[in-house]
């Protein structure tokens, strides 16, 4: 049996506009780096063991026409001035050993810090679930969580936010790209 364990991960945004919407999704696609691929979106586990590495180091790994999975959050308005967000969130235990979590979240009116944090805290809480802890969220001021148990998790997430125009589709994509 064949096994897809990917490796490594990286985390990438766009945003893109134009009158028609998939053409506006496409071009979210192209600035995020990824639009020359066949994309597989997944479920929101962070594989244990897996390297985040940079955008430009996780692409130089692709060929034109992959397969390639990934954890996608999309937003797309056709409302002039309305905020729009996609954000990716993560939540990897330091140990190594255990899988993490990946969450995607979209909004109306939500600025690109506070659309960051909300999926920090969701991933963090379907992490803390899933080891049967009580999350409690982060406390203001700390960029870093440790749940019950000592347990220590890294955080971060990709965020991209853009504000519609009259007459056009607007489109933020985030992604966490999985390498195999």
């Amino acid at each position: 049996m064949n096994v897809i364990l990917p490796t490594k991960i990286f985390l990438t945004r766009g945003s893109g506009q134009h009158k028609e919407k998939l053409v506006s999704y496409e071009i979210a696609l192209r600035e995020a780096g990824i639009n020359p691929f066949n994309l597989v979106r997944v479920s929101s586990i962070f594989p244990p063991g897996c390297e985040l590495v940079s955008r430009e180091e996780g692409l130089k790994l692709l060929k034109p026409g992959q397969v390639v999975f990934l954890v996608m959050s999309e937003s797309a308005t056709d409302e002039a001035h309305r905020l729009i967000s996609s954000s990716i969130g993560m939540a990897v235990p330091n140990n190594g050993k255990s899988y993490g979590y990946l969450a995607e979240h979209e909004s109306y009116g939500q600025a690109e810090a506070e659309a960051g944090r909300y999926t920090e805290d969701l991933a963090v809480e379907m992490l803390a679930t899933k080891l049967g802890l009580k999350f409690e969220g982060r406390r203001k001021g700390e960029s870093a969580y440790r749940l019950p148990g000592k347990l220590s998790v890294t955080t971060r997430s990709i965020t991209q936010t853009a504000a519609g125009s009259s007459g056009l589709w607007t489109t933020t994509i985030a992604a966490a790209v999985l390498v195999t």
